[in-house]
């Protein structure tokens, strides 16, 4: 054989080798639970035809459960995936096992990509006099119409033999069965009294089904949600889907998601209650927003929620773009053990959105609020009056945990012509509050302290004691502050260890767009003790959401700027494999 012809076959079969590898590693990347972080096959849910666009509250699942399941345990270290196992069965058991169902045996044969939840009403009757009745509704969709017809039959046969009393009827051309009760009474198909009273007694929760077509299986809460879900799918200007609103939202959120949250915040405030912070807000002529959409993406280390706020109608949004291509300079101040900080360019901004956005939400507030009191009982200021209006460039603020000492705090702000005229303010403070200003050496550089200076307790008079209560110096172009002088001399030694380079952090933030407004991040692992010591509800709040407080590692927030319409943003839910 000719050399040339040699090489010839051999590039062949070596190109056709290639080719075959090619293929069958884009096989296994299709098959493999991993390909769940691009999302979904999903754009957006299906089901939101059935919902009502005044609808509180929409939860959708895009991806089939099995695949969460094989994605949580290929992410789970080896020794770790029995516990995701068990952790799983558990959660199976809560949801169907109690209620005679398996997921393998009843379900997984015939459900499809979306499984959708929503709160279609706050109150189905519309009648105060008898309280809140809210509207639940459960689509699933089928990839097997005639095993989920049979999934639906053998469910009802099993609640007959139980005792249960079934009424069958026609709506629209869709059988509707539900358990004949109070619901049942008094009303023909789908029509309602023009008597409150009167309907308020007729209607009575209780489980309703029916197969819409060969794509959806509905259960509700009474039959006339699934009245309801009916006819907005045959008049679809009533639907959630027919919202331009909704769809404007969607524009902004990655085309492929595993699941998507939807929330409409006048309408979810008058479910949760007049007296509820979101109560409250949906009587605010002034409310900012109308509502939230979240897309929900998978990333090997926790969950990514791309957020997208819409304005209320009449309320354009100021335009405007993100404000930093990468973290801020300030941050290589804050020591690397830091477990709470917030950074970015606009205190005055964020503080004002922080402080409107949870001054009514109890947990938040608090979370937020206790330790900036801290630092302001420490200091003697106020934080919005004393340090909030003339920090207009960047800033850091950090909540240090040093081992074997009290939690210290060190704030960054980026010097401007406003910043003598603050410090200037501080020390006029420091000084009202008998406290010495002055300067003092550290590592090398002119640093100034406030101190309290008292006598001392071995002898009276002869020797003081000195407290210090605050620490700052300049380092470059960055006026940086600490409640400690060890706090301080830690960052003036370890110019190369800081918040910016620990991994932590790093993992934190790395799921997020580097183009943002800047980040509020929590370390939940490093704070969790503490702040259940300093806020009780806290704990009644753990045990609310137990599973995803033992699995939650670090919580970051960000903001994306926004159009005249939706205010763009991302939380990135950072989890343990264990």
């Amino acid at each position: 054989m000719k050399a040339r012809s040699f090489y010839l076959a051999l590039g062949s079969v070596a190109l056709t080798l290639l080719l075959v590898a090619i293929a069958g590693f884009y096989w296994l990347v299709g098959q493999s639970p991993l390909r769940l972080l691009q999302g979904g096959r999903v754009a957006s849910p299906e089901a939101a035809m059935f919902v009502p666009k005044q609808a509180p509250a929409m939860v959708s699942l895009l991806v089939k459960p099995e695949q969460l399941r094989a994605f949580r345990l290929a992410v789970s270290s080896l020794g770790d995936r029995r516990k995701s196992r068990e952790e799983l069965d558990a959660l199976e058991r809560t949801l169907l096992a109690s209620r005679g169902l398996s997921y393998d045996a009843d379900i997984k044969p015939w459900l499809g990509d979306e499984i959708t939840l929503a709160v279609t009403s706050a109150d189905i009757d519309r009648n105060p006099a008898n309280g809140q009745q809210p509207g639940y509704l459960l689509a699933l969709e089928t990839d097997n119409p005639q095993q989920s017809k049979e999934f639906v039959q053998l469910f009802w046969q099993k609640r007959a033999i139980a005792g249960s009393n079934l009424v069958f009827e026609q709506y629209s051309g869709v059988k509707v069965i539900y358990e004949k009760g109070a619901g049942a009474r008094g009303q023909g198909l789908g029509e309602e009294s023009e008597n409150p009273a009167s309907s308020a007694q007729s209607l009575t929760s209780t489980l309703a089904s029916a197969v819409v077509g060969d794509r959806f299986v509905l259960f509700a809460n009474y039959p006339k949600v699934l009245r309801d879900a009916i006819n907005n799918v045959q008049a679809p200007d009533l639907s959630l889907q027919s919202s331009q609103k909704y769809q404007d939202a969607l524009e902004t959120l990655p085309e492929r998601q595993i699941g998507l949250t939807f929330v409409n915040l006048p309408q979810l405030g008058a479910w949760l209650g007049s007296q509820s912070p979101l109560g409250k807000l949906s009587t605010e002529n002034t409310r900012q927003f109308d509502s939230l959409v979240a897309g929900i993406e998978l990333a090997r280390q926790g969950l990514l929620m791309e957020t997208a706020l819409l304005a209320t109608p009449g309320q354009p949004l100021t335009a405007s773009e993100p404000a930093l291509a990468e973290p801020v300079g300030a941050l290589q101040f804050v020591p690397p053990a830091t477990p709470f900080s917030a950074s970015g360019t606009n205190l005055s901004q964020l503080w004002g959105q922080l402080t409107a956005g949870l001054q009514e939400y109890g947990v938040l507030s608090a979370l937020l609020g206790q330790p900036i009191a801290a630092l302001e009982a420490q200091w003697g200021v106020t934080f919005e009056e004393d340090l909030v209006p003339w920090v207009n460039r960047e800033f850091a603020l950090g909540l240090v945990s040093p081992p074997g000492r009290e939690p210290e705090w060190v704030f960054v702000a980026e010097k401007s012509p406003e910043t003598a005229a603050g410090i200037e303010n501080l020390n006029a403070i420091a000084q009202r509050r008998g406290l010495t200003v002055g300067p003092i050496t550290l590592d090398d550089r002119r640093t100034y302290t406030w101190t309290q200076l008292s006598p001392s307790g071995k002898r009276r008079g002869a020797e003081l004691e000195a407290d210090v209560q605050g620490v700052h110096t300049m380092i470059d172009k960055y006026e940086v502050f600490t409640t400690s002088v060890e706090a301080m001399d830690t960052i003036l030694k370890n110019p190369q260890k800081s918040l910016i380079t620990a991994q932590p952090f790093q993992e934190a933030i790395a799921p997020l767009s580097p183009r943002n407004n800047g980040y509020l991040y929590l370390d939940w692992d490093s704070v969790r003790k503490p702040l259940e010591q300093r806020i009780p509800v806290l704990k009644l709040a753990e045990l609310a959401g137990k599973p995803f407080f033992d699995h939650l590692r670090s919580l970051t927030l960000t903001s994306y700027g926004s159009d005249t319409k939706v205010q763009r943003g991302a939380v990135f839910v950072q989890l343990k494999n264990t």
